[in-house]
């Protein structure tokens, strides 16, 4: 089923998952396993709650699909934020500048990393999932790379620092749970 059609069935069963005092705020598609959607679903009200949806609208029991759901989503809008030092129109709106005013050798080469990476950052809705992590993180070391930047990457030392965030997530969501998690 196409993304946007399996949107309208989960966001019709998440609305059946809220409470009287709550309101569906954010529908995350993701993909944590090749061929098995899961939709992160939260809901604004007294305190935030959570949900995990399948594609056919069934809310999620198995406590390790939602953590690898939420693992997904998380590390997949890190890597987003972090892509070009996170500020990537404006990283190419300097490249630019460069190459106007000085045109230092590899510049092209630069300007077509950014623009690659930026072509890689999918709009919303985009389904987090382990290719759309690696196709990210291969895009950000072609333009770190074609910026000279050495062996060690500010991209893979952001994702790392993010670690703590995945679990800070994964904590909300199974604490603030709609239903049982085995």
């Amino acid at each position: 089923m196409e993304l946007h059609d399996e949107l309208e069935l989960v966001i019709a069963a998440a609305a059946d998952l809220a409470g009287p005092d709550e309101a569906l705020s954010a529908v995350i598609p993701t993909e944590p396993r090749p061929g098995g959607r899961i939709y992160l679903c939260a809901f604004d009200g007294p305190a935030r709650t959570w949900a995990a949806v399948d594609g056919g609208g069934r809310l999620v029991t198995e406590r390790v699909v939602v953590r690898e759901a939420v693992s997904i989503a998380a590390l997949c809008e890190l890597a987003e934020e972090s892509a070009g030092g996170g500020k990537l129109e404006e990283l190419r709106r300097q490249l630019v500048a460069l190459r106007v005013t000085e045109h230092p050798e590899g510049i092209e080469e630069a300007e077509e990393a950014a623009l690659e990476l930026e072509r890689t950052i999918e709009r919303a809705p985009r389904v987090a999932s382990p290719g759309y992590l690696d196709a990210l993180g291969a895009a950000v070391r072609r333009l770190e790379q074609s910026l000279g930047e050495g062996p060690g990457s500010p991209f893979a030392e952001a994702m790392k620092q993010g670690s703590a965030v995945v679990g800070e997530l994964e904590r909300e969501v199974t604490s603030g749970y709609k239903g049982s998690l085995t």
